[in-house]
């Protein structure tokens, strides 16, 4: 690590970061920053210069409700969107509450954090109007004023801000409404709306759904801006977990540097529950014990992403805890590896998905074979594709589409599906310019998808040389995840942390190359 950012102070792991991602030349990728983060001025330029565009949000959901109404455009003319936020919920029995976490259908057409908060949008003027709760002077004590209308209006991209006891009066007089559709009732008992605009209201309907989530599904520039923000704060947390290994002696230290520096650089929470473990039980998929010693053990997953107004990272990354793959780490990294690489080659607009999918399957095929797990001399390529076989150590899907929820909406997958090869696929369309998802083909070794799997299969059972496969189970499983947008040429990785192996072994290296006392921890 440079010198001169020791003696500012700068805690070992993140200053680690700095010095090698600028002599990796790719600094511009994961951001020019400061030599200590700062949540204020690393906001990017275009998200100080713009406001989140919520009236065009509106008018996308408008457009694609257009195409399911079958009296055409002029019954667009009497809808309306009236979409409520999530309130502060209490914890039960005490005087303590929820994290606040806004829905996600009301964030998007307004880009409002308020809780309680509700939007109306009307198709014939395009206006957008945001209600907000009234003030509680009991809280204010506590917690100080919140936003004034006046606030909400100069600072979001809303033509009118009210109180919530002006609400029936401001909607009716919108005398074109015949169709107010909302996502749910769930939260509507603090409206009071009177009975002419309950009679209005629709509720849980497919076709508002099918419009807010294609909506959603292709980002704006504003978006793409949050999301390339969100992954290189992602990045930086990523790489502080590899480089800190002589203060992680638990998986759960592994969550917590991860947060740790996630938060440091405005990540107030991530995307999701993090994915911490090591050795065998990296062959679980969705491993939330993030508890277990890290001692004996030779390799480690973390699957985990931060959240950043709202929009989510997603990356997955695997190291060996001794700063050197085995050999049957190294064997299976380099597979699933090359089935990224392949797959990522051909992402681009118009490319089913279902089919890189089909093809990471085929890939993984081949790299079984040669390992010796699967019976390449006794069964072919082709027999083995058609018997699933490849299921059992990757069972999961290419990726997910990924934006104000780490799963995001407007995938249409089918859980229903009998082919294991795509029941649990979250992707089942063609990817467009815009779409922003992960790439992240997985490998694994699991006591349980080789019962349901292949146990339960002989068809399939007799295609695996089990005395190999035993050698690979102390492995646990890897799994390599990138957050790509789709481009008018193709994508953009989002993702900066370096998925090469020699690279991750050397950072990990020069990490446990240092001593407990050149890390900012005190226990």
């Amino acid at each position: 690590m440079d010198s001169s950012l020791v003696s500012l102070g700068v805690p070992l792991a993140i200053g680690s970061a700095i010095t090698y991602l600028t002599r990796k030349g790719i600094n511009n990728k994961v951001n020019n920053m400061s030599m200590l983060a700062d949540p204020i001025e690393d906001v990017p330029q275009y998200i100080k210069d713009n406001k989140y565009p919520a009236k065009i949000h509106n008018s996308n959901v408008k457009e694609h409700l257009l195409t399911k109404l079958s009296k055409g455009g002029n019954a667009i003319e009497s809808v309306g969107f009236l979409v409520v936020g999530n309130p502060v919920e209490p914890n039960k029995y005490c005087d303590t509450f929820k994290q606040f976490r806004q829905e996600r259908y009301f964030f998007y057409l307004t880009g409002i954090d308020i809780p309680s908060a509700v939007s109306f949008y009307d198709c014939k003027s395009e206006k957008l109007i945001v209600f907000l709760p009234e003030i509680d002077y009991d809280d204010v004590v506590w917690g100080g004023m919140p936003m004034e209308p006046k606030e909400v209006l100069e600072k979001y991209d809303v033509d009118e801000v009210y109180y919530m006891d002006q609400l029936n009066d401001i909607l009716g007089q919108y005398k074109n409404i015949e169709t107010l559709y909302t996502t749910d009732k769930d939260n509507f008992e603090g409206l009071k709306l009177n009975q002419t605009l309950n009679d209005v209201v629709v509720a849980k309907d497919n076709a508002f759904f099918y419009a807010l989530d294609e909506a959603r599904l292709i980002k704006d520039q504003y978006e793409i801006e949050i999301l390339r923000h969100v992954a290189k704060i992602t990045d930086r947390s990523h790489y502080a977990v590899m480089s800190a290994l002589p203060i992680e002696i638990n998986e759960l230290h592994i969550e917590a540097e991860f947060a740790y520096h996630a938060k440091r650089q405005g990540a107030r929470t991530l995307g999701y529950d993090p994915i911490c473990c090591s050795g065998p039980a990296c062959g679980t998929l969705h491993y939330v014990k993030n508890s277990e010693s890290l001692k004996d053990k030779d390799s480690t997953l973390i699957d985990a992403g931060a959240e950043w107004m709202n929009y989510v990272s997603d990356v997955t990354r695997c190291f060996p805890l001794t700063g050197k793959y085995t050999r049957e780490h190294r064997e299976i990294y380099e597979t699933v590896r090359d089935m990224q690489t392949q797959t990522m080659a051909l992402m681009k607009p118009g490319v089913k998905w279902e089919d890189l999918h089909i093809m990471s399957h085929k890939i993984l095929i081949k790299h079984l074979i040669e390992l010796g797990i699967l019976k390449g001399k006794e069964f072919t390529e082709q027999e083995m594709f058609d018997s699933r076989v490849s299921c059992a150590f990757y069972p999961h899907g290419l990726g997910h589409l990924m934006g104000l929820d780490v799963h995001d909406v407007a995938g249409y997958p089918n859980y229903e599906d009998s082919d294991p090869y795509f029941k649990y696929l979250r992707l089942r369309r063609e990817l467009k310019t815009g779409m922003v998802l992960t790439n992240e083909p997985g490998c694994y070794f699991n006591d349980y998808l080789v019962e349901e799997f292949l146990n339960k299969h002989p068809e399939r059972a007799k295609m695996v040389d089990f005395d190999v496969m035993k050698k690979y189970m102390t492995v646990g499983g890897v799994r390599i995840e990138d957050d790509i947008l789709i481009t008018k040429e193709g994508y953009e990785n989002m993702t900066g942390i370096t998925s090469d192996p020699d690279e991750i072994e050397k950072i990990v290296q020069a990490g446990l190359s240092k001593k407990r006392s050149d890390f900012h921890v005190v226990v």
